[in-house]
Protein backbone atom coordinates (compact mmCIF):
# COMPACT_ATOMS: atom_id res chain seq x y z
CA UNK A 1 0.00 0.00 0.00
CA UNK A 2 2.68 2.40 0.73
CA UNK A 3 4.18 1.93 -2.70
CA UNK A 4 0.86 2.58 -4.45
CA UNK A 5 0.45 6.28 -2.55
CA UNK A 6 4.60 6.97 -3.28
CA UNK A 7 3.77 6.04 -7.01
CA UNK A 8 0.67 8.25 -6.62
CA UNK A 9 1.84 11.03 -5.11
CA UNK A 10 5.01 10.76 -7.68
CA UNK A 11 2.49 10.65 -10.89
CA UNK A 12 0.74 13.74 -8.96
CA UNK A 13 4.03 16.00 -9.42
CA UNK A 14 3.77 14.99 -13.01
CA UNK A 15 0.72 15.65 -13.48
CA UNK A 16 1.21 19.25 -11.55
CA UNK A 17 4.27 20.06 -14.26
CA UNK A 18 2.33 19.10 -17.03
CA UNK A 19 -0.53 21.88 -15.97
CA UNK A 20 2.31 24.52 -16.01
CA UNK A 21 3.43 23.62 -19.65
CA UNK A 22 -0.18 23.29 -20.55
CA UNK A 23 -0.73 27.11 -19.68
CA UNK A 24 2.67 28.14 -21.03
CA UNK A 25 2.06 26.80 -24.30
CA UNK A 26 -1.93 27.54 -25.06
CA UNK A 27 -2.63 28.95 -28.02
CA UNK A 28 -5.51 31.99 -27.01
CA UNK A 29 -6.73 32.79 -30.31
CA UNK A 30 -7.40 28.90 -31.75
CA UNK A 31 -7.55 27.93 -27.65
CA UNK A 32 -5.56 25.27 -28.74
CA UNK A 33 -3.43 23.38 -25.82
CA UNK A 34 -0.46 21.40 -26.81
CA UNK A 35 -0.86 19.44 -23.63
CA UNK A 36 -3.94 17.38 -22.98
CA UNK A 37 -4.78 15.68 -19.70
CA UNK A 38 -7.44 12.77 -19.37
CA UNK A 39 -7.75 10.95 -16.31
CA UNK A 40 -10.20 8.74 -14.08
CA UNK A 41 -9.69 8.10 -10.44
CA UNK A 42 -12.12 5.22 -8.82
CA UNK A 43 -13.05 3.79 -5.00
CA UNK A 44 -15.07 1.02 -5.26
CA UNK A 45 -16.58 -0.75 -2.66
CA UNK A 46 -18.66 -4.53 -2.74
CA UNK A 47 -20.27 -5.92 0.48
CA UNK A 48 -22.62 -9.46 1.29
CA UNK A 49 -23.93 -9.81 4.67
CA UNK A 50 -25.50 -13.68 5.94
CA UNK A 51 -27.96 -14.28 8.95
CA UNK A 52 -29.49 -17.38 9.25
CA UNK A 53 -29.52 -17.51 5.47
CA UNK A 54 -30.20 -21.10 4.68
CA UNK A 55 -28.56 -21.11 1.22
CA UNK A 56 -25.41 -20.07 3.32
CA UNK A 57 -22.82 -17.37 2.37
CA UNK A 58 -19.74 -15.67 4.27
CA UNK A 59 -19.84 -11.91 5.13
CA UNK A 60 -17.64 -10.15 2.90
CA UNK A 61 -16.12 -6.75 2.23
CA UNK A 62 -14.07 -5.54 -0.60
CA UNK A 63 -12.38 -2.39 -2.00
CA UNK A 64 -10.62 -1.25 -4.98
CA UNK A 65 -8.82 1.77 -5.98
CA UNK A 66 -7.80 2.94 -8.70
CA UNK A 67 -6.06 5.82 -11.46
CA UNK A 68 -6.13 5.61 -15.06
CA UNK A 69 -4.29 8.68 -16.64
CA UNK A 70 -3.49 9.74 -20.27
CA UNK A 71 -1.19 12.82 -20.57
CA UNK A 72 -0.36 13.45 -23.90
CA UNK A 73 1.30 16.50 -26.10
CA UNK A 74 0.59 17.15 -29.39
CA UNK A 75 2.19 20.44 -31.08
CA UNK A 76 3.21 20.21 -34.75
CA UNK A 77 5.23 17.00 -36.14
CA UNK A 78 5.61 16.06 -32.27
CA UNK A 79 3.41 13.59 -30.56
CA UNK A 80 3.99 12.74 -26.91
CA UNK A 81 2.06 10.13 -25.31
CA UNK A 82 2.10 9.08 -21.35
CA UNK A 83 -0.10 7.00 -19.82
CA UNK A 84 -0.25 5.44 -16.15
CA UNK A 85 -2.33 3.16 -14.82
CA UNK A 86 -2.46 1.86 -10.93
CA UNK A 87 -4.54 0.01 -9.18
CA UNK A 88 -5.37 -2.09 -5.56
CA UNK A 89 -7.81 -4.02 -4.37
CA UNK A 90 -8.40 -6.62 -1.08
CA UNK A 91 -11.96 -8.78 0.32
CA UNK A 92 -12.20 -9.40 3.62
CA UNK A 93 -14.05 -12.54 3.81
CA UNK A 94 -15.31 -13.86 6.86
CA UNK A 95 -13.33 -17.39 7.71
CA UNK A 96 -11.06 -16.76 4.99
CA UNK A 97 -9.20 -13.38 5.96
CA UNK A 98 -8.16 -10.83 3.64
CA UNK A 99 -7.02 -11.92 -0.04
CA UNK A 100 -5.98 -9.41 -2.49
CA UNK A 101 -8.10 -8.96 -5.61
CA UNK A 102 -6.55 -6.09 -7.80
CA UNK A 103 -2.74 -5.35 -7.64
CA UNK A 104 -1.28 -3.63 -10.85
CA UNK A 105 1.27 -1.15 -11.75
CA UNK A 106 1.61 -0.33 -15.54
CA UNK A 107 3.26 3.29 -16.88
CA UNK A 108 4.35 3.69 -20.84
CA UNK A 109 5.91 6.67 -22.60
CA UNK A 110 6.02 6.92 -26.50
CA UNK A 111 7.10 10.04 -28.30
CA UNK A 112 6.76 9.98 -31.84
CA UNK A 113 7.78 12.30 -35.10
CA UNK A 114 5.43 12.12 -38.01
CA UNK A 115 6.13 11.38 -41.16
CA UNK A 116 3.41 10.58 -43.10
CA UNK A 117 -0.36 11.32 -41.86
CA UNK A 118 -1.35 9.52 -38.69
CA UNK A 119 2.40 7.43 -39.05
CA UNK A 120 4.92 8.09 -36.84
CA UNK A 121 8.92 7.08 -36.24
CA UNK A 122 8.35 6.52 -32.55
CA UNK A 123 10.57 5.37 -29.86
CA UNK A 124 9.31 4.77 -26.13
CA UNK A 125 9.20 2.44 -22.54
CA UNK A 126 7.33 0.78 -20.08
CA UNK A 127 7.36 -0.09 -17.10
CA UNK A 128 4.77 -3.03 -15.79
CA UNK A 129 4.59 -4.51 -12.30
CA UNK A 130 2.71 -5.31 -8.76
CA UNK A 131 2.78 -3.30 -5.42
CA UNK A 132 2.33 -6.58 -3.13
CA UNK A 133 3.58 -10.45 -2.59
CA UNK A 134 1.10 -12.91 -4.65
CA UNK A 135 0.38 -16.00 -3.17
CA UNK A 136 -0.84 -19.55 -4.17
CA UNK A 137 -4.45 -20.90 -3.22
CA UNK A 138 -6.47 -17.88 -4.10
CA UNK A 139 -3.46 -15.34 -2.56
CA UNK A 140 -3.62 -17.13 0.92
CA UNK A 141 -0.62 -15.18 2.70
CA UNK A 142 0.18 -18.66 4.24
CA UNK A 143 0.93 -20.64 1.02
CA UNK A 144 3.40 -20.47 -0.98
CA UNK A 145 4.98 -16.82 -2.43
CA UNK A 146 4.79 -16.78 -6.58
CA UNK A 147 5.19 -13.31 -6.57
CA UNK A 148 5.90 -9.55 -5.63
CA UNK A 149 6.79 -6.30 -6.33
CA UNK A 150 9.14 -5.75 -8.99
CA UNK A 151 9.26 -9.72 -8.88
CA UNK A 152 8.82 -10.05 -12.12
CA UNK A 153 8.93 -6.54 -12.92
CA UNK A 154 8.72 -5.89 -17.07
CA UNK A 155 10.52 -3.09 -18.59
CA UNK A 156 10.20 -2.46 -22.43
CA UNK A 157 12.64 0.05 -24.83
CA UNK A 158 12.15 -0.03 -28.39
CA UNK A 159 11.78 1.72 -31.31
CA UNK A 160 9.38 1.55 -34.44
CA UNK A 161 6.31 2.82 -35.87
CA UNK A 162 3.42 4.28 -34.39
CA UNK A 163 -0.31 5.16 -36.10
CA UNK A 164 -2.69 7.05 -34.48
CA UNK A 165 -5.55 8.60 -36.70
CA UNK A 166 -7.47 9.62 -33.83
CA UNK A 167 -7.55 9.89 -29.97
CA UNK A 168 -9.73 6.39 -30.30
CA UNK A 169 -7.30 4.26 -31.89
CA UNK A 170 -2.82 3.72 -31.05
CA UNK A 171 -1.28 1.37 -32.95
CA UNK A 172 2.72 0.73 -32.35
CA UNK A 173 5.46 -1.80 -34.05
CA UNK A 174 8.62 -2.12 -32.62
CA UNK A 175 11.03 -4.48 -34.65
CA UNK A 176 13.79 -3.64 -32.51
CA UNK A 177 12.88 -3.95 -29.14
CA UNK A 178 14.41 -5.13 -25.77
CA UNK A 179 12.98 -6.69 -22.79
CA UNK A 180 14.12 -7.08 -19.34
CA UNK A 181 12.36 -9.24 -16.57
CA UNK A 182 12.99 -8.48 -13.10
CA UNK A 183 12.94 -10.74 -10.18
CA UNK A 184 14.37 -8.69 -7.25
CA UNK A 185 12.66 -10.92 -4.51
CA UNK A 186 15.40 -13.11 -3.11
CA UNK A 187 12.71 -16.52 -2.57
CA UNK A 188 11.75 -16.21 -5.88
CA UNK A 189 15.28 -15.92 -7.79
CA UNK A 190 15.11 -19.41 -8.84
CA UNK A 191 16.58 -21.08 -12.42
CA UNK A 192 13.06 -20.98 -14.17
CA UNK A 193 11.44 -19.12 -12.48
CA UNK A 194 9.69 -16.14 -14.96
CA UNK A 195 12.53 -17.42 -17.31
CA UNK A 196 15.50 -16.76 -15.01
CA UNK A 197 18.30 -19.10 -16.33
CA UNK A 198 20.63 -19.73 -13.08
CA UNK A 199 19.45 -19.50 -9.39
CA UNK A 200 20.20 -16.36 -7.62
CA UNK A 201 19.66 -14.20 -11.29
CA UNK A 202 18.33 -11.13 -11.06
CA UNK A 203 16.76 -10.14 -14.48
CA UNK A 204 16.72 -11.69 -18.00
CA UNK A 205 17.55 -10.17 -21.02
CA UNK A 206 15.17 -10.74 -24.14
CA UNK A 207 15.47 -8.87 -27.85
CA UNK A 208 12.92 -9.21 -30.37
CA UNK A 209 9.26 -7.79 -31.52
CA UNK A 210 6.67 -6.05 -29.47
CA UNK A 211 3.32 -4.45 -31.18
CA UNK A 212 1.05 -2.76 -28.55
CA UNK A 213 -3.22 -1.19 -29.97
CA UNK A 214 -5.00 0.55 -28.07
CA UNK A 215 -9.01 0.51 -29.28
CA UNK A 216 -11.60 2.72 -27.74
CA UNK A 217 -15.25 2.12 -28.12
CA UNK A 218 -18.51 4.15 -27.35
CA UNK A 219 -21.17 1.51 -27.65
CA UNK A 220 -24.07 3.50 -26.45
CA UNK A 221 -24.77 7.01 -24.51
CA UNK A 222 -22.93 6.86 -21.18
CA UNK A 223 -21.32 3.06 -21.99
CA UNK A 224 -17.39 2.97 -23.26
CA UNK A 225 -15.46 0.15 -23.90
CA UNK A 226 -11.15 0.29 -23.71
CA UNK A 227 -9.54 -2.36 -25.83
CA UNK A 228 -5.52 -3.28 -25.49
CA UNK A 229 -3.53 -5.72 -26.85
CA UNK A 230 -0.05 -6.64 -26.93
CA UNK A 231 2.33 -9.45 -28.61
CA UNK A 232 6.15 -10.44 -27.95
CA UNK A 233 8.18 -12.63 -29.87
CA UNK A 234 12.24 -12.85 -28.68
CA UNK A 235 14.52 -12.97 -31.42
CA UNK A 236 16.99 -14.89 -29.54
CA UNK A 237 15.41 -17.95 -28.24
CA UNK A 238 12.28 -19.46 -29.41
CA UNK A 239 10.47 -16.72 -31.36
CA UNK A 240 7.80 -18.96 -32.00
CA UNK A 241 7.17 -18.54 -28.19
CA UNK A 242 4.64 -15.45 -28.01
CA UNK A 243 3.98 -13.49 -24.82
CA UNK A 244 0.23 -12.04 -25.54
CA UNK A 245 -1.82 -10.11 -23.91
CA UNK A 246 -5.30 -9.03 -24.23
CA UNK A 247 -6.96 -6.07 -22.34
CA UNK A 248 -11.16 -5.24 -22.02
CA UNK A 249 -12.29 -2.27 -20.04
CA UNK A 250 -16.25 -1.81 -19.88
CA UNK A 251 -17.82 1.24 -18.06
CA UNK A 252 -20.95 2.31 -17.08
CA UNK A 253 -21.27 5.62 -16.19
CA UNK A 254 -24.18 6.31 -13.79
CA UNK A 255 -23.27 10.12 -12.92
CA UNK A 256 -20.80 12.08 -12.92
CA UNK A 257 -19.26 10.70 -9.65
CA UNK A 258 -20.88 7.14 -9.80
CA UNK A 259 -19.95 4.45 -12.25
CA UNK A 260 -19.53 0.73 -12.68
CA UNK A 261 -16.28 -1.42 -14.33
CA UNK A 262 -16.05 -4.73 -15.58
CA UNK A 263 -12.89 -5.81 -16.68
CA UNK A 264 -11.37 -8.87 -18.62
CA UNK A 265 -7.54 -9.55 -18.72
CA UNK A 266 -5.93 -13.15 -20.30
CA UNK A 267 -2.29 -13.22 -20.49
CA UNK A 268 -0.46 -16.35 -22.11
CA UNK A 269 3.20 -15.94 -21.28
CA UNK A 270 5.32 -19.66 -20.97
CA UNK A 271 8.05 -18.35 -18.88
CA UNK A 272 5.26 -17.65 -16.28
CA UNK A 273 3.14 -20.57 -16.64
CA UNK A 274 2.17 -22.89 -19.73
CA UNK A 275 -1.63 -22.12 -19.05
CA UNK A 276 -3.48 -18.95 -20.10
CA UNK A 277 -4.20 -16.82 -17.30
CA UNK A 278 -7.28 -14.73 -16.96
CA UNK A 279 -8.37 -11.91 -14.29
CA UNK A 280 -11.81 -10.57 -14.48
CA UNK A 281 -13.13 -7.94 -11.51
CA UNK A 282 -16.29 -6.15 -11.25
CA UNK A 283 -17.34 -2.76 -9.23
CA UNK A 284 -19.22 -0.17 -8.65
CA UNK A 285 -18.49 2.83 -6.74
CA UNK A 286 -17.08 6.62 -6.58
CA UNK A 287 -15.71 7.40 -9.79
CA UNK A 288 -13.91 11.27 -10.73
CA UNK A 289 -12.72 11.92 -14.60
CA UNK A 290 -10.24 14.76 -15.09
CA UNK A 291 -9.81 16.22 -18.23
CA UNK A 292 -7.71 19.36 -18.92
CA UNK A 293 -7.06 20.29 -22.35
CA UNK A 294 -8.34 19.77 -25.97
CA UNK A 295 -8.95 16.96 -27.75
CA UNK A 296 -6.82 15.96 -30.96
CA UNK A 297 -10.08 15.76 -32.39
CA UNK A 298 -11.64 18.83 -31.22
CA UNK A 299 -8.35 20.74 -32.20
CA UNK A 300 -8.82 23.24 -35.50
CA UNK A 301 -5.28 22.11 -36.25
CA UNK A 302 -5.84 19.08 -36.50
CA UNK A 303 -9.22 19.47 -38.40
CA UNK A 304 -7.84 18.67 -42.18
CA UNK A 305 -10.89 17.85 -43.58
CA UNK A 306 -12.00 21.59 -42.89
CA UNK A 307 -11.25 24.44 -45.45
CA UNK A 308 -9.77 26.45 -43.53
Amino acid sequence: MKKFLLILSIFMGIYASAQEELKKDSVVTDTVKYWSVLGKNTVMINQAAFSNWVGGGANNVGWLAGANYNITYEKDKDLWENIIVLGYGQNDTKGLGIRKTQDVINVSTNYGRKFSKSWYFSLGAGLQSQFAPGYEDGNNPEAKKISNFMAPGYLNVGMGITYRPNDDLTVTLRPTNARWTFVLDKELQLAGNYGLKTDGATSLLQFGFLGTAMYKLKIMEDIHLTNTASVFSNYLDRPDRLVLAYGALLNLKVNKYISSNISLDLLYDHNQIEKTQLKQTLGIGFAYTLENGVKRSDRKDSQWWIKK
